[in-house]
């Protein structure tokens, strides 16, 4: 799916409603996590105004692991209960930062990012790791947004809850 040349639009309802069905466009078919979630960042990434990051921590060994990701170089690990993203997992909902420097215990990857979303995604009712959103403008994310990419990261778990993991046969030549 080419999405370069597409506009899109600056109502948000539309745009939320454009970008799930692109999702929805970018994965069908696609049984591989880590690609889906990389399309989905781009996907944000290109679409979202005013935004400086967009990607995704998962969940191993009992904290969050980068994983795909659109913006600068980020932090590598990060402690359930800890940050903006941490906080999220610990308390298993949405966190919406108007402003991110007023946050106890905010974990400044990108010192520009002043605020922020974050958004947990489930698998088979377990928390698997986390959206997350940074904006260099102050309360850049609403309820607007807040609604829209709730429900991205719904249709997100729909399409990574079809994932398998792929089995290597190290024996085959």
């Amino acid at each position: 799916m080419n999405t370069t040349n597409i506009i899109y639009p600056a109502e948000k309802r539309y745009l939320y409603r454009l970008l799930r069905t692109q999702l929805q466009g970018l994965t069908d078919g696609v049984p591989y996590m880590l690609a889906n979630l990389a399309n989905a960042s781009a996907l944000l990434y290109q679409a979202l105004t005013d935004i400086n990051w967009a990607g995704f921590y998962l969940m191993q060994g009992g904290k969050l692991v980068l994983g795909p990701f659109q913006g600068k170089p980020a932090c590598v690990e990060i402690q359930v209960g800890s940050g903006v993203c941490g906080t999220a997992v610990e308390r298993d909902e949405i966190m919406l930062v108007e402003n991110v420097h007023e946050f106890p215990g905010h974990i400044a990857c990108d010192s520009a990012s002043n605020s922020e979303i974050v958004i947990p995604i489930h698998r088979d009712a377990e928390i698997i790791g986390v959206l997350d959103i940074d904006s260099p403008v102050l309360a850049r994310f609403d309820e607007e947004d807040r609604c829209g990419l709730n429900e991205f990261v719904r249709a997100l778990e729909c399409a990574i809850g079809k994932c398998r993991p792929v089995m290597i046969n190290i024996h085959e030549g």
